[in-house]
């Protein structure tokens, strides 16, 4: 744990002079104030106040207390790109009490008493993003400022990620600043997409760097004339942008991956204790869906049928149905190696403190009563009928928003991951999706206008 006089020692060698107090909305969208660096103490004692009211999801209405935003003083990240000030996540307090609809607050509940059992939840997760400019009419257009970025298959292609070298440079470079170990980046299979992979670490350190690269993301961008957004489908013929999480969960007490199993009958190199936690995820899918993909325009990316094939580039690669098997990219979950796998379907929407604290409750839920996922599929989801599905026993992920709330507000596991945010999560996202029932788009004036 860090102290408080090294964080104010490490403010004066890093010549920090303003602080941006943290904390997420139900959206995982970054909240913040701005205080001098003079006011650490009170930070950490008291808080930054905060009136819950004003955002999604935080339990409180216009009458009720301020909610005082406390720092972790381990979340201390100095702001490459306005090198005088620095980001301090908070957990929210009110009346002195920890605030139980703080998303952050709730993720330490459930990984405290995860490690009471004896685990800690290890996790790397991939923010692909898309890159984008608004045009004069209000719509968007990929970023591509030379004028190359328009390939069918863009995926890695060096002259379409050529015009981004400065940005995707720019930001790794202030990451492993960081100490983040950034290890690879590369152009994403649509035009102006891209992705970061930087290193594993406890979920809690994960979430909390996944909300700063979005603000890293959106602020390095703008110096090169860019909008950089995790919106998961922001172009109906392009891939969409997922948060792949990567994970395996280890002993407490070692460190040791409790996942791996050399000598695993079935191949994968995965454990009885990896299997029954997958069994837990798979058998809570449709529920946990709602929580990792939670807008409507998450379940763009996941449709069945043409829709998996229906990108420019001929994939969307991200899976439509409740299953798991070896290095296989149509899976919903993959095994990328011994003792590590890979989840697929989880959105660049996701909230990541609300969406890891979910999944650790299914996949432990599955330990506990040892559900056992089933043998391991290994061939091309992509190309079988519905029917060959259903005869295989696959089930099919939730196609939309209704159809995953539904089976949220059936599964207590998944909400017992969120704790009392996941009546507040419900009552929100039903709100958005009725919003979003009500509205009439492009398509349908541009198909019905004269039709009728």
């Amino acid at each position: 744990m860090t102290t408080r006089d090294e964080i104010k020692a490490r403010i004066e060698q890093d010549g920090i002079e303003f602080l941006l107090i943290q904390f997420v909305d139900l959206n995982g969208s970054a909240k913040v104030k701005m205080v001098p660096a003079g006011e650490l103490d009170a930070c950490i004692d008291s808080g930054a106040g905060f009136a819950g009211a004003a955002l999604w999801g935080l339990g409180q209405g216009p009458h009720d207390h301020d909610m005082l935003a406390r720092v972790d003083l381990d979340s201390y990240t100095p702001l490459p790109w306005k090198p005088n000030t620095a980001r301090l996540a908070g957990n929210l307090y009110v009346d002195d009490e920890p605030h139980p609809y703080c998303a952050r607050t709730n993720m330490v509940r459930v990984l405290d008493a995860a490690r009471e059992q004896g685990f800690v939840f290890n996790v790397g997760m991939e923010p692909e993003h898309f890159l984008v400019v608004r045009n004069d009419d209000g719509s968007i257009s990929p970023w591509d400022p030379g004028g190359v970025d328009h390939l069918e298959k863009p995926c890695y292609d060096f002259r379409s990620m050529a015009p981004a070298l400065d940005y995707l440079q720019d930001l790794t470079t202030s990451l492993n600043s960081l100490g983040w170990g950034v290890y690879q980046t590369d152009h994403e299979d649509g035009n102006g997409q891209y992705e970061v992979n930087f290193d594993y670490q406890d979920a809690l350190t994960t979430s909390d760097r996944v909300t700063f690269f979005k603000m890293a993301s959106s602020q390095i961008a703008a110096k090169y004339g860019a909008i950089a957004t995790h919106m998961p489908k922001p172009f109906a013929d392009r891939t969409g942008s997922g948060l792949h999480v990567h994970f395996h969960v280890a002993d407490a007490e070692t460190g040791g991956n409790l996942f791996l199993d050399e000598s695993d009958s079935r191949g994968l190199g995965l454990s009885q204790f990896a299997y029954h936690f997958l069994g837990g995820v798979l058998a809570h899918a449709p529920a946990l869906i709602a929580v990792t993909c939670p807008t409507v325009n998450c379940y763009k990316r996941l449709k069945l049928g043409s829709g998996l094939q229906g990108s420019r580039s001929g994939f969307t690669w991200t899976p439509a149905f409740i299953s798991y098997g070896d290095n296989n990219r149509t899976q919903m979950i993959r095994t990328a190696g011994p003792g590590h796998v890979e989840d697929r379907t989880v959105s660049a929407g996701c909230n990541p403190y609300l969406g890891l604290s979910a999944y650790l409750a299914a996949g432990l839920d599955g330990v506990e009563n040892q559900i056992d996922p089933g043998e391991p599929n290994k061939g091309n989801l992509y190309e079988k009928t519905l029917a060959e599905i259903a005869e295989s026993g696959i089930s099919i992920l939730p196609q939309s928003l209704a159809e995953s709330l539904a089976a949220l507000k059936q599964d207590e596991v998944v909400q017992g991951g969120l704790g009392v945010i996941a009546d507040e999560f419900i009552d929100v996202k039903t709100r958005e999706l009725h919003s979003s029932e009500q509205q009439v788009t492009a398509w349908e004036i541009d198909r019905y206008l004269t039709l009728f």
